[in-house]
């Protein structure tokens, strides 16, 4: 796989992502971050070279390389035991077929950003992790973990028999601000066009829906994640704090 970009770099650095070889852009006047990344990718033995900046570009396919481009191994996927055993109290996030790479990245940087145990994907007919995913979540995803699943509705099964609350996001349910997410807990969210499948929503516990102001009905589905996500986050402060 091969990404670019100073951020993502240093993300996969401080992750251990094994990275096959760094292409850096030869530069008159680095600065010193620019310059503090040669350092780490040399202290760490990894393979790496200068190159013009029309390399970077063919090496990238973008104008937007930031200097560096480097090639890493296949995404490494976790499992949903890993999952559950990273928090006391794990807050999961499930995605039913979501397929555009550009809303798998969003969700993951925002799932990072409120200290989510994992995302839960089905094998088929759902975007996995590609440089596109790398590039939106700016790296997050290399601290995320994700797992891939056969059965996705069996998989809320077994959750709910591990004490999980299972949770799907829909337009006809409970308004969020009504239910405790205090305690274990996963959220169901679906297809950017089709929404959750029946079988899936009917292994739910419950139904939530983030309550409009007008008459939209849907909101995308990296902006639901993140309202829900950090709905929960502000009730665990809350208890945390009592």
């Amino acid at each position: 796989m091969r990404v670019y970009g100073r951020k993502i770099l240093e993300e996969a650095l401080r992750n251990n992502v094994p990275i096959k070889k760094v292409f850096f852009q030869k530069m008159k006047n680095p600065g010193n971050y620019f310059l503090s990344l040669i350092k780490q990718v040399e202290e760490r033995g990894i393979k790496y070279s200068f190159e013009s900046e029309e390399n970077l570009r063919r090496l990238s396919g973008t104008k937007k390389h930031q200097g560096v481009v480097f090639d890493i191994q296949e995404y490494r996927y976790s499992s949903v035991e890993e999952i559950l055993e990273s928090k006391t109290s794990p807050l999961i996030v499930i995605l039913d077929q979501v397929q555009d790479p550009h809303n798998l990245g969003a969700i993951v940087r925002t799932s990072v950003g409120a200290g989510a145990s994992g995302i839960i994907i089905p094998k088929d007919k759902s975007v996995k992790v590609t440089e596109t995913v790398v590039k939106v979540s700016a790296g997050t995803v290399f601290r995320a973990k994700i797992a891939i699943v056969t059965n996705l509705a069996r998989t809320i099964e077994e959750l709910k028999e591990k004490g999980v609350w299972v949770y799907a996001s829909d337009v006809n349910g409970t308004p969020i601000y009504e239910e405790d997410f205090t305690l274990p807990t996963a959220f169901v969210f679906g297809n950017e066009g089709e929404g959750i499948r029946r079988l899936v929503k009917e292994k739910c516990d419950r139904v939530l829906t983030i309550p409009m102001e007008s008459d939209i009905d849907s909101l995308n589905v990296s902006v639901s994640v993140g309202i829900v996500l950090f709905e929960a986050v502000r009730q665990r402060r809350m208890k945390r704090a009592e």
